[in-house]
């Protein structure tokens, strides 16, 4: 493979990249060109939500092509059109192979969520501290147990096993706290999310993890639970208030995670009313919400 390289303005990102797609690059990838120096731009979004810019000031363009005379003739074309206008090609250069599944495997170690509850990929060993561990692999879903929502709630699970209760996991993504919540002794657990590659995820976790959960789409939750979970983010959260109280049982635990610091008021209000939601935990700049009912 060859990859080529380009030089932008944040204005014509997303016009490069669809050239590049139409002239059939198999990816194309942009980066702040100015990284790891003072110049660097921090651009920070919420995950599953389109980002906030296409690019940065100085935009690097890189495209993977099959042939280096098909980076070649792409590089042609695009020079040749207006918009390349304030553009710069930087190189064409041949990609080293590489083992790509074992440079991909490289980047998912266990991830601890208590010195004792562990999150481990299927092609790791579990640590010798584990007394209690997740087999779960990168997919389609969200949910690997790296991001600081998913840890939180699956801390928070460790911390307050909900043995013996019926537990919701309201948008399972991977189904990571579904299956977190029936290691540590519930009693049964429904996962809904409005994704179905979500709920085939969430099946497919829940038999590699041999728990066995009630999967399905929203209209699965039914009645209430002594524990709901929800990890989405926090404009949803906030429109399903009344449905997640709903599904609360008296004296029963809501925990919301998807959380950025600076919206805990925004929850606190959007509640106001149906629960008193507390801050119960912190990490990266997103924290954990839970209240009582």
């Amino acid at each position: 493979m060859f990859e080529l390289r380009l030089l932008c303005p944040e204005d014509k990102v997303e016009v490069l990249s669809e050239a590049l797609d139409a002239l059939e690059a198999l990816s194309v990838s942009v980066e702040d060109a100015d990284a790891l120096t003072d110049a660097e731009q921090a651009l920070f979004g919420e995950p599953g939500m389109p980002p906030p810019k296409d690019g940065w000031q100085r935009s690097l363009l890189m495209a993977l092509f099959p042939t280096e005379a098909a980076a070649g003739e792409a590089a042609v074309l695009l020079q040749a059109q207006d918009f390349f206008a304030g553009c710069k090609l930087l190189a064409i250069a041949p990609v080293p192979e590489q083992d790509w599944v074992r440079l991909t495997q490289s980047q998912f170690a266990p991830v601890d969520i208590t010195p004792e509850f562990w999150i481990v990929p299927t092609w790791h060993e579990p640590p010798a501290q584990a007394r209690q561990v997740i087999r779960l692999d990168p997919g389609l879903a969200f949910g690997t147990g790296t991001h600081p929502t998913t840890r939180m709630c699956l801390r928070w699970i460790a911390r307050n096993p909900p043995q013996g209760q019926r537990v919701l996991d309201y948008g399972c993504g991977s189904g990571i706290l579904a299956i977190g919540a029936a290691k540590y002794g519930a009693a049964q657990v429904d996962a809904v999310d409005i994704d179905e590659a979500a709920v085939q995820s969430t099946q497919a976790n829940a038999l590699a993890n041999h728990v066995d959960l009630q999967v399905g789409l929203p209209d699965k939750a039914q009645g209430r639970y002594q524990t709901v979970l929800a990890n989405i983010l926090a404009t949803p959260l906030k429109m399903l208030a009344p449905l997640l109280c709903a599904h609360v049982a008296p004296g029963g635990s809501l925990v919301l995670a998807g959380i950025l610091e600076r919206q805990a008021d925004e929850l606190k209000q959007a509640y106001a009313g149906l629960a008193r939601l507390e801050v119960a935990d912190a990490q990266d700049g997103w924290i954990l919400m839970t209240a009582t009912l």
